[in-house]
């Protein structure tokens, strides 16, 4: 009885001296599962959940849609656009017209309501990045977004600055910071 008494005194003697490593240990651990469990999307290799099921495999690898297709803006403007509406009922008026989901885009149409599609792509508030140059350029889309035909549900990605100065030193475009993306 004596030694188990002894034992338990020595262990929270050990517990005792060692609080503030025991403590930070603790700390750390609780708060990289609280950064997974609230950033779970980015921590992932999959994107957010859209509203509507889409996979980019089926309709870019598999049926060879252009993107330009569906991100109708992307040849002339700043922004590429997100499919509306009639651009997915465009097909899906006559091909699997009855799935659920397809019903679902009628309801969004039917009651004049963009579908909410979730954004994946991140870019910070000060940058203009200019689709339609790039476009011009003839930089394929793949180059920034990967393989996107690949892909069921495309990856969350925020862009940061290195990114383009290397793509931008590695085809001698401007690397003016005004006149390429903070105007």
């Amino acid at each position: 009885m004596e030694d188990q008494l002894s034992s338990q005194n020595g262990f929270l003697q050990t517990l005792k001296r060692n609080r503030w490593p025991l403590l930070l240990t603790f700390l750390t651990t609780f708060a990289i599962v609280l950064f997974f469990y609230f950033f779970y999307d980015y921590a992932t290799d999959i994107g957010p959940e859209q509203p509507i099921p889409f996979s980019h495999q089926v309709h870019v690898g598999v049926k060879k849609i252009q993107c330009e297709f569906c991100h109708p803006y992307v040849g002339y403007s700043n922004h590429p656009g997100l499919p509306p509406v009639e651009k997915c009922l465009y097909c899906h008026k006559y091909i699997i017209a009855n799935h659920p989901w397809i019903q679902e885009e009628h309801r969004y149409f039917n009651t004049k309501t963009p579908t909410p599609w979730q954004g994946v792509y991140y870019l910070p508030e000060h940058v203009l990045f200019n689709h339609q140059r790039h476009i011009r350029k003839e930089i394929a889309c793949q180059q920034c977004h990967g393989v996107v035909e690949t892909m069921h549900r495309l990856k969350s990605h925020r862009f940061k600055m290195g990114f383009c100065v290397d793509c931008h030193r590695e085809k001698k475009a401007n690397l003016d910071c005004w006149l390429a993306c903070h105007s």
